[in-house]
């Protein structure tokens, strides 16, 4: 898990080093152990390393094979690579060190392109053939690690975040009309290839993206998710026990690939506690975990401590507890925004980013349980979306769209009016042959896109701003196309995650199974009032928000008036969506 970075000139001139030593900067954060950096006629290489596997010098990046022909970066870990490593020294490959990153390194020289589909694992990668003068990028199946890009006239910009490209000076920080539909209409997702700023775009997940000193840049994807059935004769305990092995699969890899300690973020709901059950079905001896709490308000308690204690207990965990007062939250909302790769409205982030600042005292990785509600069907409106009339797009729009088009126009500046894209992303993306039914759609849509731009990107911006691998089992991907086939209504069952509370049935306390699905508790930013209202009143009307001239006025002002009457149908507040933009785009531009 690092950070990297790069460049390549289509005018035959080099990369200058201040421009390297600038985006380094920027990824900084992801690597704290090792840096590197290297240069060859019109391409530049950076890396910013967090040691995890072959902590030795071996390991550093950029990487040559021995032939000298190709280089690489490389962020993420592959979970398969001593059986892939094994495949290829049998072909004649030579190694150097004991890393994953050598193994896609000989993968590629073996496979080409094909080399992703070998992979298991969360990556994003760039390799630059020194004999054909061209790059090769790739962004892991489900999104999990991340990888922007820039093109401009005169060369291609790639990067962790974009921070690193915006610090080229070299991008169009114009805001695209597209994008800010959907940051603002769906859930602050904005889909892969679009960013906020047009001359900024992300690789696709599952998508490989080649490009020579020509200028001439194609893409490809290598993997589809499939939504439908194929074991019709299986019972549920069959999906039940399917289900279980693959997870306990899944939880076993991201525990053995590491020279490091692995801990798990324990929250106190059914997801990471059945990650603490499964490891400990998996052998693992006293297993390091960390929660983290609030201060009440008087509507809502600020932490989830009585259900995490209990886990703890159970398995006699090495057990962490970390209560941060108020205060603290507002005081360090600046540095979680500016973490953010992207505007981030889940008011959970900054509890991520406080826990992992913690946890990275502790450990270097961790297992986390994200994916489990849009894989597993977790949330409240799945039942809603199942139980709606109309079509497709109503369905889904109505239970999960934060503002309907209409008001999207009155929310913005006239300037960014124009057609409903959202509504045309969200029917193309659930008129899909890849699905057998609405709600194996809807389920897919939210593993594949979805999850990608929101808890996914998420906990991996909020982890690594401390130099911290947070590994996700729950995406496996093996796991997830197991998922994507099992009937929707067994996911379903039970108030949604059915399968997964039947697996956990004693395996964990049957409070933690049969509570109301809970959210990060973060009080604090909930409840828009006191200081956390001045924030978002000052951001909003200030000089550079006035001047910027994103939203409509009278919109603003309405939200400001009262502010706790405009929700979304998520129960998002409509006023935190518009000063969270905004003050994101004041520390990045």
């Amino acid at each position: 898990m690092c950070g990297l970075f790069g460049a390549l000139s289509f005018t035959n001139q080099g990369i200058d080093k201040r421009l390297a030593q600038a985006m380094s900067e920027k990824v900084a954060r992801r690597g704290p152990d090792d840096k590197g950096e290297w240069f060859d006629g019109p391409v530049m290489l950076g890396h910013r390393r967090l040691s995890i596997i072959d902590l030795s010098a071996a390991g550093h990046q950029p990487m040559h094979d021995v032939q000298q022909r190709f280089s690489i970066v490389f962020n993420g870990t592959i979970y398969n690579y001593p059986e892939l490593r094994e495949e290829l020294l049998t072909k004649g490959y030579q190694f150097h060190s004991h890393s994953d990153t050598e193994v896609i390194l000989n993968a590629y020289a073996c496979w080409g392109e094909h080399c992703s589909e070998k992979l298991t694992g969360m990556f994003a990668f760039a390799i630059w053939d020194k004999q054909r003068q061209s790059l090769f990028l790739a962004r892991d199946r489900l999104g999990i690690k991340p990888l922007y890009f820039a093109k401009t006239l005169t060369a291609f910009y790639f990067a962790s975040n974009p921070q690193a490209l915006l610090a080229t000076g070299q991008c169009d920080t114009s805001i695209d009309s597209v994008a800010l539909h959907h940051q603002l209409s769906l859930h602050a997702v904005i889909p892969a290839p679009r960013t906020l700023f047009k001359g900024i775009r992300k690789c696709k997940p599952a998508c490989h993206m080649q490009i020579g000193a020509d200028g001439v840049l194609s893409q490809s994807r290598y993997w589809t998710l499939s939504a439908q059935r194929q074991q019709t004769q299986w019972s549920s305990q069959d999906w039940n026990e399917a289900i279980h092995q693959a997870l306990l699969k899944a939880v076993k890899k991201r525990i053995q690939i590491a020279d490091v300690p692995v801990g798990v973020l324990l929250s106190g709901g059914l997801d990471s506690s059945l990650l603490v059950a499964l490891l400990d079905e998996a052998g693992v001896g006293k297993i390091k975990t960390f929660s983290i709490g609030f201060e009440d308000q008087p509507e809502e308690k600020g932490n989830e401590f009585e259900f995490s204690d209990p886990v703890a207990k159970r398995y006699n965990t090495d057990h962490h507890k970390f209560l941060i007062p108020n205060a603290e939250v507002l005081t360090r909302l600046p540095e979680a925004v500016r973490a953010m790769a992207e505007p981030m409205v889940g008011q959970d982030a900054v509890a991520f980013y406080l826990l992992s600042e913690q946890v990275s005292k502790s450990v270097k990785v961790v297992q986390s349980g994200q994916g489990a509600d849009e894989v597993f069907a977790g949330y409240f409106w799945y039942d809603r979306m199942q139980a709606a009339s109309g079509s497709s797009v109503q369905r889904f729009a109505s239970n999960y769209v934060d503002r309907d088009h209409d008001e999207f126009c009155e929310t913005v500046d006239a300037a960014y009016r124009g057609e409903d894209h959202t509504s045309a992303f969200i029917e193309k993306q659930l008129e899909t042959e890849h699905a057998d039914t609405f709600m194996d759609a809807v389920l897919r849509f939210d593993t594949t896109t979805l999850i990608v731009d929101d808890p996914v990107k998420r906990v991996d911006n909020m982890t690594m701003a401390w130099g911290l691998e947070a590994r996700v089992p729950f995406l496996d991907h093996e796991l997830v196309e197991l998922a994507a086939a099992c009937p929707p209504e067994l996911k379903l069952k039970h108030g949604g995650k059915g399968i997964l509370k039947e697996i956990s049935r004693g395996r964990i306390p049957d409070a933690v199974i049969d509570r109301p699905k809970g959210y990060f508790p973060m009080p604090a930013l909930k409840y828009v009032r006191g200081e956390f209202y001045d924030f978002m009143a000052d951001t909003l009307n200030s000089q550079a928000s006035l001047e910027r001239g994103i939203f409509n006025r009278q919109y603003v002002d309405k939200l400001l008036k009262e502010p706790e009457k405009h929700f979304t149908r998520l129960n998002g507040s409509k006023l935190w969506h518009c000063a969270l933009l905004e003050y994101w785009l004041q520390q990045q531009i």
